[in-house]
């Protein structure tokens, strides 16, 4: 379900012209990382919030297709509708989902660079939660 979740991921935090997207963060890493060192609930979680964003486009976009299956600029408004739906539950199955997205992009020595801030320093890991 690994691909699931970095497909959604990915199509919420695409390139811009100047700052890379998720796709070139390390997405791949930092899922197998937080697949080994998160709880069961927490992968759960942003498993069922990719199936959601990836089953959703009949109520965003209006169109019977899974998100990957749509053009380009159909993923982007759906993404974009999906993130702010009025509908509560599907707002915040989404929302774990996207938090990930952000810290994987914000951790991201080449983002960071780019806004003129400090990269992190290597992890020690001390902290696991497993």
């Amino acid at each position: 379900m690994t691909w699931l979740v970095r497909i959604a991921m990915c199509d919420m935090m695409p390139a811009t012209g100047s700052l890379p997207g998720l796709a070139d963060a390390g997405v791949d890493a930092f899922l197998a990382q937080t697949r080994r060192e998160t709880t069961p609930m927490v992968w759960f979680g942003l498993v069922l919030g990719a199936v959601v964003y990836v089953l959703s486009p009949v109520l965003t976009v209006y169109v019977p297709l899974p998100s990957f299956l749509l053009p380009r600029g159909l993923r982007d408004t759906h993404a974009d509708r999906i993130c702010t739906t009025h509908f509560y539950l599907l707002r915040q199955a989404i929302f774990l989902l996207k938090m990930y997205a952000c810290m994987c992009w914000g951790q991201d020595p080449a983002v960071r660079k780019r806004l003129n801030v400090a990269p992190y320093p290597v992890d020690p890991g001390t902290f696991r939660t497993t």
